[in-house]
């Protein structure tokens, strides 16, 4: 059956863009996202969810996503192909994407960079003191806090990976342990849903009370 404007295979393109900024928004870089919740948030009339199948697939394939039973996690790769098309001058959407893709596109154009292969802007620059340190990481702590709402809980792993490669996973730790000593944060253990190796040790380990998942803000 020839495709038509009614299923993703109509403009694959398109289709593959808007999964992706999806998952961007939904649960940003390397978080996962429930398969069911990023269908219906991407499924048009006349589509089923199984027709998104074979664009999952291909998304895989070449790593722009990792599924796993009903969850899909969205790479640095995914980001960066995301970017790449968005910024390119001879994609465009042909029909309407609608407000919650609308809303999408301007989340991404206030948070990222022109840099042109999806990269944070905030990434670009080492990060070199303490003070310097400071201020991005409360600045990432209360993004993610007020656009995920996470009342006040806000994962280290996340800050860790918001951050990215302007500091050394070292220079991490020692500020943000700095920070707790100086009352900006505290930090709090408890139970992560859905924990996985990789997020245990994005998380942060205390001398006192060993691991520690979520950062509070004390002020």
């Amino acid at each position: 059956m020839p495709a038509t404007d009614k299923q993703p295979g109509a403009n694959e393109a398109q289709t593959k863009t808007r999964v992706l900024l999806a998952m961007w928004d939904i649960g940003g870089t390397e978080s996962e996202v429930k398969k069911g919740e990023l269908t219906k948030r991407v499924k048009r009339k006349h589509e089923k969810a199984g027709d998104y199948q074979g664009i999952f697939e291909q998304l895989e394939k070449v790593g722009a996503i990792a599924l796993s039973k009903n969850k899909i996690t969205l790479s640095a790769t995914g980001v960066q192909m995301l970017g790449e098309t968005l910024n390119s001058p001879e994609f465009e959407f042909d029909s309407q994407i609608g407000a919650k893709t609308a809303n999408a596109l301007l989340k991404w154009m206030r948070q990222m960079g022109t840099l042109g292969n999806g990269v944070a802007a905030h990434e670009a620059s080492k990060i070199s003191s303490y003070e310097e340190f400071k201020q991005v990481a409360v600045d990432v702590y209360n993004q993610l806090n007020r656009d995920y709402n996470l009342d006040n809980l806000v994962p280290i792993y996340r800050i860790r990976r918001e951050i990215g490669s302007r500091v050394t996973r070292a220079q991490f730790d020692k500020w943000m342990l700095e920070m707790q000593a100086n009352d900006i944060f505290q930090f709090m253990g408890g139970e992560m849903p859905d924990i996985t190796p990789d997020k245990a040790e994005d998380s942060i380990e205390t001398e006192l009370s060993g691991l520690r998942y979520y950062a509070q803000g004390l002020s």
